[in-house]
């Protein structure tokens, strides 16, 4: 992307443009912070992707047509990954459900969910 963003001010605008789309991607579960944390902060996401509207919306006719090519793109695929945000968080956290009951299976077998596989009664 160097290649595109030539001048220092274009590549420090993005920069701007790269830290509030890790923010909104970041609080949209898309990806995990320092820790290896899975977030979901609508609320946040919102924000982020509504600042980069309003930074699109200021620097209507002052970008190159690459840039807002890019900046577009961005906000519009935000948007898309903001709408899918609550499905994901459901699916996560069915999942993390699952492999706890799994864990338990593993750690205290005595007291985990099982199935039966064999009835010795049945016989």
């Amino acid at each position: 992307m160097d290649e595109i963003l030539q001048s220092e001010e274009s590549q420090r605008f993005f920069s701007l443009i790269h830290m509030l789309q890790r923010s909104a991607m970041l609080h949209l579960g898309l990806v995990t912070d320092e820790e290896g944390m899975i977030h979901f902060n609508l609320g946040e996401a919102k924000a982020a992707i509504d600042l980069l509207d309003t930074l699109d919306k200021r620097t209507k006719g002052n970008l190159d047509e690459i840039e807002m090519n890019i900046l577009r793109g961005l906000i519009s695929e935000l948007k898309m990954q903001f709408v899918k945000a609550p499905n994901r968080q459901k699916e996560i956290e069915e999942e993390k459900t699952r492999q706890e009951a799994l864990r338990q299976t593993f750690t205290s077998p005595e007291t985990a969910p099982s199935d039966t596989l064999i009835d010795d009664e049945e016989e």
